[in-house]
């Protein structure tokens, strides 16, 4: 099991690069960049690079809509190429908040169009001719599609590090589930519950897996958790309030009544009616009160907060679901205290 980490969007990006270099040192091994409605990621993780050396580098995540799929093609390449092979294209169809308010690109068919994508970026680093004629994607574009006609089936100009560079896709619906266990190498979930995933999760994954090629070999779960190993109940009490605070903004406000995939989980893990108490407080700008109705159980199911042995444990749950990367954030407000966490997950994890 490979230890990971999510880097802040949000400030302090020089100093929390030096940090980095550090958990390299502590055993790290993979650092994921994200991007909302932000600083773009593909440049940070550039300047990531350049400042490490063996950790791996992937985007967590890109939206599908925003870029063309030849521009996430070559994205990735480009990244791949400066890392020296070190770069995993983690994408995803984020939300029509994002996809419609900032980018003011019609949010429409996230599954077809992340199959579509894959397959698109996948051909492109093979160096083949850009042709293809999806439902939502025609390359070179023709007049029947609103071309000038003009258009040439390019292949990409550099001989790209890797031609296979792994892709991850983030879901949590069962369809988009079923497709990356289908056609992506990596799987990324946030808020994994290893004793729930079955229930939650299951059946979409061995359908997917039921039509999964060989060639790409076992699926890799990339599940996002947040970490705090420590003996101190104060500690520990401080990390349960900033899961509490995270899971009531994602169940309770990301996104619409019935549009909130974050919600669909809570209740797909049984937490039918606290889902709704969380969604009803927090939409009505009650958020302190959405953050103590998230339960605790929940809260302990989806993160590893306690002392080293409870924590140990947990990372055996984790890898008796199947994960395979813990991309886990450090609670603390002690640099020293977080790079000692790094070290503590590689143990366990080893």
């Amino acid at each position: 099991m490979k230890i990971g980490m999510p880097m802040s969007y949000s400030g302090g990006f020089a100093e929390t690069v030096q940090q980095l270099v550090e958990y390299e040192a502590a055993g790290l091994d993979t650092v994921m960049m994200p991007e909302a409605y932000t600083f773009d990621s593909v440049s940070q993780l550039g300047y990531i690079a350049a400042k490490t050396n063996r950790l791996e580098l992937a985007s967590g995540i890109l939206n599908i809509y925003s870029r063309t799929p030849a521009v996430l093609a070559m994205t990735a390449a480009g990244v791949d190429y400066v890392s020296n092979g070190r770069f995993t294209l983690g994408i995803g169809a984020s939300g029509p908040q994002v996809i419609e308010g900032f980018h003011g690109v019609r949010y429409d068919a996230p599954l077809g169009r992340s199959r579509e994508v894959v397959e698109i970026c996948r051909m492109i680093w093979r160096r083949e001719p850009a042709a293809y004629d999806g439902r939502y994607y025609h390359l070179p574009l023709t007049p029947e599609h609103g071309g000038s006609g003009l258009g040439r089936a390019l292949k990409l100009i550099n001989h790209p590090v890797r031609p296979n560079i792994p892709v991850v896709l983030a879901a949590l619906g069962p369809k988009n589930v079923e497709l990356a266990a289908e056609l992506f190498d990596g799987w990324e979930p946030l808020f994994f519950h290893p004793e729930r995933a079955e229930e939650a999760f299951g059946s979409a994954l061995a359908a997917g897996k039921a039509k999964r090629p060989a060639e790409l070999g076992p699926l890799q779960i990339v599940a996002d958790t947040q970490v705090c190993i420590s003996e101190s109940p104060q500690e520990q009490e401080f990390a349960i309030q900033a899961v509490r605070n995270q899971m009531a903004l994602y169940v309770g406000g990301m996104g619409a009544r019935g549009r909130n995939f974050y919600n669909d989980l809570a209740v797909r893990y049984g937490y039918v009616d606290e889902a709704k108490l969380v969604q009803d407080l927090y939409l009505s700008g009650q958020k302190a009160e959405a953050a103590a109705a998230v339960p605790v159980e929940l809260v302990h199911g989806v993160s590893l907060i306690g002392t080293p042995e409870w924590v140990r444990g947990r990372v055996q749950a984790y890898r008796d679901a199947g994960v395979t990367t813990l991309n886990a954030h450090p609670i603390s407000q002690s640099p020293e205290s977080r790079v000692r966490m790094v070290e503590q997950l590689k143990e366990f994890a080893s």
